[in-house]
């Protein structure tokens, strides 16, 4: 049996406790802090969506607030509802989910989450989420 190895934790060459290490690694200044996630319509949770679709729709969620910008197929733009709106693209074992948001600087507005059925998005969807944007700016 080997003798455990002595680490001198005085002096210069002192090693920091590893459960800390990453914040001697990477330090919270590096990176700025997440955007909020706004709701203003619509859930993402299992049923109806399955385990697995809601932890894709959560991972894409997580890089937005992160700053990311989505390229195709995992979003797209949505200038029909106004500037800096888009639609995160979700395929699931139950079909396939939209999720409308807009970037702004200081968060993520959700404005709806359904079901898409048809090629286009519904008239009644994008009526909707402009008057949601309305109320939300008009506070």
């Amino acid at each position: 049996m080997k003798a455990p190895i002595a680490i001198d934790n005085r002096g210069p060459n002192r090693v920091p406790p590893l459960d800390n290490m990453s914040d001697v690694t990477y330090p919270l200044v590096m990176r700025p802090p997440d955007k909020p996630l706004v709701w203003l319509h619509g859930v993402v949770k299992s049923p109806p969506l399955s385990p697995e679709g809601r932890l894709h729709a959560g991972v894409l969620l997580r890089r937005l607030q992160r700053g990311e910008t989505l390229p195709m197929p995992e979003s797209r733009a949505m200038p029909a509802i106004g500037a800096r709106c888009h639609e995160l693209r979700l395929r699931d074992t139950g079909g396939t989910w939209r999720i409308i948001y807009r970037i702004d600087l200081d968060a993520i507005v959700l404005l709806d989450v359904f079901q898409k059925e048809t090629p286009t998005t519904p008239q009644r969807v994008l009526d909707a989420c402009r008057q949601r944007l309305r109320d939300y700016e008009a506070e």
